[in-house]
This record gives C-alpha cells, sequence and structure tokens, in this order.
C-alpha cells in the first residue's frame, strides 16, 4: 500500500511540475511589451528575426520614417490620455518591433534617467493595450524594427504640420 501512495505522490508532482512549467511559458511567450534588460536572450531574438529597418521599409526616406515614428508616438501619447495616465515628461529609450501586417508584436523600452518618475510597470500595461490595437500604415515582406526615442510631449513636422 505504502508503495501505491509513493508511486500516485510521484505521479502528482511530475503532473504539477507539467503544468506549472507550461502555464509559465505561456505567460513568457505572450509578453508583449518589457523592459530592455529584462529578458536579453528574447530581446537578442527578436533583434536577429527583425532585421530590417524601419529606414529601409521607407525605402531610406528620412523624413518618412521619422514621420511614421513621431505618429506613433503622438498615438500613443494620445492612447495614454485617454486612458487616463499622464505621459508628459516621460522620457524613454524604446526598440518597437512589427509584423509584416504593420501590427505591434513587441515593445521593449527603457526610461532614460531623466525621465518624469512614475510606475512603469503600468506604462508596460498601458504599452500593451496600445500595441494590441495599434496599427502602421505601412507594411513589408517581413517583420521589421527601429530603434529609437520618445520624449513626451511629441512635437515634430508630422504631428504639428510641415514648417511654412
Amino acid at each position: 500500500m505504502t508503495r501505491f501512495f509513493v508511486i500516485m505522490f510521484g505521479l502528482l508532482l511530475a503532473h504539477n511540475t507539467i503544468i506549472g512549467q507550461a502555464k509559465v511559458s505561456e505567460i513568457e511567450g505572450s509578453e508583449k511589451v518589457y523592459f530592455i534588460g529584462e529578458d536579453e536572450k528574447k530581446y537578442e531574438k527578436l533583434v536577429e528575426k527583425y532585421k530590417v529597418m524601419l529606414f529601409s521599409v521607407c525605402n531610406n526616406d528620412i523624413d518618412e520614417a521619422f514621420d511614421h515614428w513621431s505618429t506613433l508616438m503622438k498615438d500613443f501619447e494620445v492612447f495614454a490620455e485617454k486612458n487616463n495616465v499622464d505621459v508628459k515628461g516621460v522620457k524613454l529609450w524604446m526598440n518597437v518591433f512589427w509584423a509584416k501586417t504593420g501590427t505591434i508584436d513587441y515593445i521593449v523600452f527603457y526610461p532614460k534617467p531623466n525621465s518624469k518618475n512614475m510606475n512603469y510597470e503600468s506604462l508596460k500595461v498601458l504599452m500593451t493595450k496600445f500595441a494590441n490595437q495599434y496599427q502602421l500604415p505601412i507594411k513589408h515582406t517581413t517583420g521589421f524594427s527601429h530603434y529609437g526615442s520618445a520624449v513626451f510631449p511629441i512635437m515634430s513636422r508630422a504631428v504639428i504640420g510641415p514648417e511654412k
């Protein structure tokens, strides 16, 4: 009888371990937004997978690439306002990874040292919501990315209009 309980306990322990590992994998695999340095192996894989840069997707037109980046940042700023999150004064390093359809696959970011102090975990949640609904107006044959800086509020030619 003792042998039966030892075998059952071992099977139960193995089952719980497998189920627990599967749940952890699901959570790690589904994380769309995280901090630079939080998961270096995943970040390195993203950089390798999304080799094509936004600049290249825009036919090496720096103005067009900058306009898309600025509009993305402005759209995020408006999204934050609609969700009652004040991002004015927030300064970030960001790397955005898009699917070939122009939807956001991942956002990796880190606050700059002189950024406004806020709850950056809640900013991750907000960015995840934004990434799930945002559509860049361009597409490409492969996924692509852009590494840049964001300083809120956004003021650029793409957002405020061309100079006169």
